[in-house]
Order: structure tokens, then C-alpha cells, then sequence
């Protein structure tokens, strides 16, 4: 089975380079300061007391050196035993002293990484949609774990131990200089190649270090795509092919940590090795000095209890550079997702770009301004190619105050897109949108965001109770009583049979419920507000076709006071707008009331014969046995009512249903009641040939 696989390569950064590689990484890792400036001192203490207890760590060799030359020399058990005092009091204080560093930074790093992370959610929930369209989850879920981890490490050992290092060695060395300066140069000997092993390992590690961190996120991705899709793979019975792709990542990883293992191993043997032959090359000079009477037993003792001394920090070296090529890696992969320009900052470029925004206005809005509009709207996704045809264009649209609009038209015409701009979502190309008067590019979202509500088609739930979720569309100041009245305009009554009532916890993404229940609580979210201008995306697609007579009912009280734009594919549905706009090839190419477009718009004629035809089969499906057995193509009368009582006409076109004996069809005609009175006349035609047969039926509809 083809399965969905996260992308292998970055999105591009400010850069233009793919790995994000543009600094190198001390440069990279300075960009931490701003969130280590308030630890700094903690930091730099800690730094210090490592130096001090590495330092106590060569007054060890001199201690020997003392012991060797003098006591031990002159048989003096008293000064043996002083020194071996002292020895103890040296190493007691070199544990105490490291032991202390670690206490100075374990919380403090751990309040970096916490507030890294809480700015890197803050940064996400501030970043624009088109940005997540673009990268995968498990992407940035890896940058805020794993990567994060990464960085306390470093901030925790590495950072300070490099320094630490580093001031050992250079004292350690001075120290073996002043002792014999002859055997120093014998230590100092592998220095170089030393050096130039380290640069090119830096640079070859940090290729394989960014791979295996963009792996882990691909990785991330796929199994966070498992488990959500754990019904569509297990409904297939495609758990063994989503298993090979996770196998096939998961291979794909390890090669790429053993080739990081391999650079590791490889420079871990030259620092090792080449320090070690020093150190034998001194002790066999060094013994021949002291044969010689060149050198005391006690120097040489001294000297190389300081080059053994030596040996930790210059091993430590390769994975000391490892861990900060790893923690270079994250950092870049974390401003990577901080550096992508928030929604806000886009408002300004885009403004220029367009031409055509305009202030707020600080007085009341004009008459004709007032609702929802649409001001000869184009929009282009952020990534589309700039030659491709707009998805929307040239959209003019006015929604009087108060008045409910449908938006019709073909899958993929832009209904959808089209919704989404109004709370900003997506911003528009050109053109703008107005809420009374006001250009919503120049609210605040907060302010814009608390005038639309919104329902999208597809109704996601969080890990939260009902009461939770649907309060989610509501002010700080809603209670029960708000949250009543939302599950009943949304006919969401059932959540009063959960177990815990509205206080059920409905799981992740609410999958422990139904289709219908999770819209309809999407539904109830939306309206719980009482926001000025509602939008809803399809809101009824799931219901059955009692539960949505019910939501309807309920929901014309609703928007009797909201100026609302109701994505519709459904008669039913239209029938709550006031008007309908019809949405073909990105414009609105007609406007009017559901009738007037049923007898002058063929586009839109086929749409909701096509829609009645399907509710008509969706309601003998979901209610079976309620059939007609009308011989020889029965015609069905059908009445209809208006809310506003309009003079109304349309046409219906339906498929018959074939009956027991084969000899039948029947023509169905719906039936509606309103507020109004209506009659209709219907005429219908049926064939059998024994497998099948089919009825056309087409009414009139007039109001008084």
C-alpha cells in the first residue's frame, strides 16, 4: 500500500538552504543567549566551581610529587601519611565541587528548556495556516522534544565542560612545561593532528547529525499518522504494509546513527591513540632521565600523574563535539520554526502587496457597507505558483445584517477557502472583506476572531470534557446555562447521556464519538457565542434527516439574529438562507433567493436536482421499507412552504425505485412544512424491464 511519507528534506529556511547549514556553530548556538541571559549567573558559577575542583584535581600530581621526593624518600611514615591526608581532602573537595556544579544548573536549565518550549507552542499557535499545510506534525513535535532535550544537555554538560576543559589542559600543560619542558613537547606533539581531525570531523558530523534529526521527525510523523488513522489501517487490514514503511524509516535512522557512530568511533581513536603513544614516548624518556640522574623520581612521578590527569579531558573532546554539533543542529531546526513570520507581521507586506486595504473607519459604518462583503476579493494559496489561476477571484459579495446567505457550488469551487478568509485564516491576495463597514485586516484577530464563529466541515474535538470543548466558543464568562442553550440549538442532547454528562472526557480528536455527534457538537461550539456573524461549513453533512429537521428548526431562531454564511450541498440546507450565492470557477456568478436561481440558473438547477436526488436515496437507505408502490410511474403531489412566503417555483428530477415484482417505479417529491402554504403538481413516468426502472418527477411551486 502506498502510505503517506513526511518529508525527508527541510522546508527551505530564510537562508534558501534546504539543511538550514548558513553559520557556523558556535555562531548557530549564540543564538541561545537570549533564553540562557537569565540563568547566566547560575551558569557562570557553575563554569567556575568545575574549574576549581579540575584544578584541585592537578594539585594531586604536585601532592605526589612532595610525597615521592620527601617522605617517601627519607622514610618519614609521618609525612606519608600527612600526604595521603591530603590526598583525600583533595579528592573529597573535587567530588564536593562537581557535585555542586550540577546542583547550580539542574533547575535553571530546566526552566530554559520549559520556556523554550512554551515559546516555540506560543509561535505555533501565532504562525499562519498555509504554514502548517506545509510541514509535517512530526516535524515540529520532534523540535519540541527530542530537540529541546538535546539543548539542556548541552547547556547542562558540554557548554561548561568545553570550557572546563580547555582551562585544564592549558594549566595542565604550563604545569608539565615548568617541570620538564623537554617531556611537554613530547605531550604537546599530537596537538595538531589533534586539531585538524576535530575540524574535519565538525564539519562531517554536522551533515549526519541534521539527517538523523529530520529522520527522527519523518519517523514522528508516521506513527503519529498510525496511530490517528488506527481505524482506516486496521479497517483495510493494512497494519503489515504501514508496518514496512515504519520499518522502512526506522532502517533508514539506524544507518544513519551507525554512520554518526562511525565518525565518533573514528576520531575518538585518533584522540585517544595519539595522546597514548605521547604519554609512553615521556614515560620511556622520562625513565632514562631519571637513570640518568637528570631527573628526580618524584618529577617524572608528578609529571605524569598530570599527563594521566589530562587524559579525561582530551578523550572527552569527540563526544564533547558531538553533543554540540547535535545541539547546533537543534538550535538551527528550532529557529527554524521561530523565524517563520507570525500572522500579524505578514498584515503589513501583504497590505502593500495588495493595494487595496484600507483604515477602519472610526464612525458608524454606511447602510450599504454594513454585514459581511466581500470587495472584489482574488485569492492565491502563499505557495502556488505566481502564473497559476487564482482559486477565488474577483469575489464581490454583500450578506445584509441579519441575513443568512448559502454558498452553493461544485466540490473543489472554493466555498471552503472562501469561508476561511474571513476569520483570516488565509489572508486575501487582493481585495478585502468587511464587517460592518470595518476591514478586518485592520482588527486585531483577537477582536475579529470574537465577531465570526465558525463550524468547519470537518469537526475536530480536543482531549477535553464536552462542557470544555463546546465553551471553547465562548467568553471566559460562560456558564451552564450558555452551554445548555448551545446543546440544544445544536439538538445535541445525547451528551446528557454520557456517562459523566457534559462532563465526559471525549478522548482525542472526540473519535469515541459519532460523525454526527462530533458536528453537531462542532456545531453547538459555534453557536454558543452568540457571535454577530456566524459562518458554518456544511454543518448538517452527518446528520440523518429527522436529526437535521431538528437542527434546522433550531437554528433559524439562531440566525434570525446573525448575519450568517452557510456552506451548503443540500436542499435542506439552502432552505435556511434567506438568499444563495452560486460559487462556479472561483466567482460568484449568481446571487438570489433558492427559487429565483431554480428558474433562472441551469448550474444551479442541476446542483440541487443532483442533491435532491441524493437525500432521496440517503433517506431510503437510512428509513427502509417506506416506499411507494405507485403502478406504472405514479405521480407524486408534493407541498412546500416558504418561511417569508415568497412566490416560489423549481424543478425536481428523482430516480424511481424499483418494487418487489419488478413492474413498478415510483417518483419521490419531498414535503415540506413552514410557516407558509404552497402547492405543487407532479407528473411521473416509470419502465421496468424486470431488473430495473426509473421515474422522472418535476414540480411547481407557488406561494401565496
Amino acid at each position: 500500500m502506498s502510505t503517506t511519507r513526511a518529508i525527508t528534506k527541510e522546508p527551505e529556511t530564510a537562508n534558501g538552504d534546504g539543511n538550514g547549514r548558513g553559520h557556523s556553530a558556535v555562531h548557530t548556538l549564540l543564538r541561545l543567549w537570549p533564553y540562557v541571559r537569565s540563568v547566566r549567573v547560575r551558569l557562570f558559577g557553575a563554569a567556575l566551581v568545575a574549574v576549581l575542583a579540575s584544578c584541585m584535581g592537578l594539585v594531586i600530581p604536585l601532592v605526589l610529587k612532595w610525597m615521592v621526593d620527601g617522605p617517601i624518600a627519607d622514610g618519614d611514615s609521618r609525612g606519608v601519611w600527612l600526604g595521603a591526608l591530603w590526598l583525600l581532602l583533595l579528592g573529597l573537595g573535587e567530588a564536593l565541587l562537581f557535585g555542586l556544579r550540577r546542583w547550580l544548573v539542574a533547575r535553571p536549565l530546566a526552566g530554559v528548556e520549559a520556556a523554550m518550549r512554551a515559546d516555540l507552542y506560543r509561535r505555533l499557535q501565532r504562525l499562519p495556516v498555509a504554514f502548517h499545510d506545509r510541514w509535517p506534525s512530526g516535524q515540529l513535535l520532534s523540535r519540541a522534544t527530542s530537540d529541546l532535550m538535546l539543548l539542556r544537555m548541552f547547556l547542562a554538560f558540554p557548554l561548561t565542560f568545553l570550557l572546563v576543559n580547555a582551562v585544564t589542559i592549558l594549566i595542565g600543560v604550563i604545569i608539565m612545561l615548568v617541570q620538564d619542558w623537554s617531556l611537554g613537547l613530547v605531550i604537546l606533539g599530537p596537538a595538531v593532528p589533534v586539531l585538524i581531525v576535530c575540524i574535519v570531523f565538525e564539519r562531517r558530523y554536522h551533515l549526519v547529525a541534521r539527517r538523523a534529526q529530520d529522520q527522527v521527525g519523518d519517523l514522528t510523523t508516521v506513527v503519529e499518522e498510525s496511530v490517528l488513522g488506527i481505524r482506516i489501517i486496521k479497517g483495510f487490514g493494512r497494519h503489515r504494509s504501514q508496518a514496512r514503511a515504519f520499518h522502512e524509516l526506522a532502517r533508514t535512522l539506524r544507518g544513519t546513527e551507525l554512520h554518526k557512530a562511525r565518525l565518533l568511533s573514528s576520531i575518538w581513536a585518533v584522540i585517544v591513540t595519539l595522546p597514548e603513544l605521547a604519554i609512553g614516548a615521556a614515560l620511556i624518556l622520562g625513565t632514562v632521565q631519571v637513570a640518568d640522574g637528570d631527573l628526580s623520581a618524584g618529577t617524572l612521578v608528578a609529571f605524569l600523574s598530570t599527563a594521566l590527569a589530562l587524559r579525561w579531558p582530551v578523550d572527552s573532546i569527540g563526544f564533547l563535539l558531538a553533543m554540540s554539533q547535535d545541539a547546533a543542529t537543534a538550535t538551527e531546526r528550532y529557529f527554524e520554526v521561530m523565524d517563520e513570520p507570525p500572522e500579524g507581521t505578514l498584515e503589513g507586506v501583504l497590505e502593500g502587496a495588495r493595494g487595496t486595504a484600507r483604515p477602519a473607519p472610526t464612525g458608524p459604518a454606511a447602510e450599504v457597507d454594513r454585514g459581511l462583503r466581500f470587495h472584489n476579493v482574488t485569492f492565491r494559496y502563499p505557495d502556488a505558483p505566481t502564473d497559476s489561476p487564482p482559486v477565488l477571484a474577483h469575489v464581490d459579495l454583500h450578506i445584509r445584517p441579519g441575513e443568512s446567505m448559502a454558498l452553493v457550488g461544485t466540490t473543489g469551487s472554493g466555498k471552503t477557502t472562501l469561508t476561511a478568509l474571513i476569520p483570516r485564516l488565509h489572508e486575501v491576495t487582493s481585495g478585502h472583506i468587511t464587517l460592518d463597514g470595518h476591514d478586518i485586516s485592520a482588527l486585531p484577530r483577537e477582536q475579529l476572531r470574537s465577531l465570526v464563529a465558525v463550524a468547519f466541515e470537518e469537526p475536530t474535538l480536543f482531549s477535553a470534557t464536552v462542557g470544555e470543548n463546546v465553551l471553547m466558543g465562548a467568553g471566559d464568562d460562560a456558564g451552564d446555562a450558555e452551554l445548555r442553550r448551545a446543546l440544544s440549538v445544536a439538538q445535541a442532547d445525547f451528551t446528557h447521556s454520557l456517562p459523566h454528562g457534559t462532563d465526559t472526557q471525549v478522548g482525542e480528536q472526540g473519535l469515541s464519538l459519532s460523525g454526527g455527534q462530533r458536528q453537531r457538537l462542532a456545531l453547538a461550539r459555534a453557536v454558543v457565542g452568540k457571535p454577530r456573524f456566524l459562518v458554518l461549513d456544511d454543518p448538517l453533512s452527518a446528520l440523518d434527516v429527522h436529526t437535521e429537521a431538528a437542527v434546522e428548526a433550531a437554528l433559524r431562531r439562531v440566525l434570525a439574529d446573525t448575519t450568517a454564511l452557510i456552506v451548503a450541498h443540500r436542499p435542506s440546507t439552502v432552505l435556511l438562507a434567506d438568499r444563495v450565492a452560486l460559487l462556479s470557477g472561483g466567482r460568484i456568478t449568481a446571487v438570489g433567493t433558492h427559487h429565483e436561481l431554480l428558474r433562472t440558473n441551469t448550474e444551479y438547477a442541476w446542483l440541487m436536482a443532483g442533491a435532491e436526488e441524493e437525500t432521496a436515496l440517503d433517506a431510503t437507505a437510512r428509513a427502509p421499507g417506506d416506499e411507494d408502490d405507485d403502478t406504472n410511474g405514479a405521480a407524486e403531489s408534493g407541498t412546500h412552504t416558504g418561511t417569508d412566503g415568497d412566490a416560489d417555483s423549481g424543478t425536481q428530477r428523482g430516480t424511481g425505485a424499483l418494487t418487489d415484482d419488478g413492474r413498478h417505479g415510483h417518483a419521490d417529491a419531498r414535503t415540506d412544512t413552514g410557516a407558509g402554504t404552497g402547492t405543487g403538481t407532479g407528473t411521473g413516468t416509470g419502465t421496468s424491464n424486470g431488473s430495473n426502472s426509473t421515474s422522472t418527477d418535476s414540480f411547481e411551486e407557488a406561494a401565496r
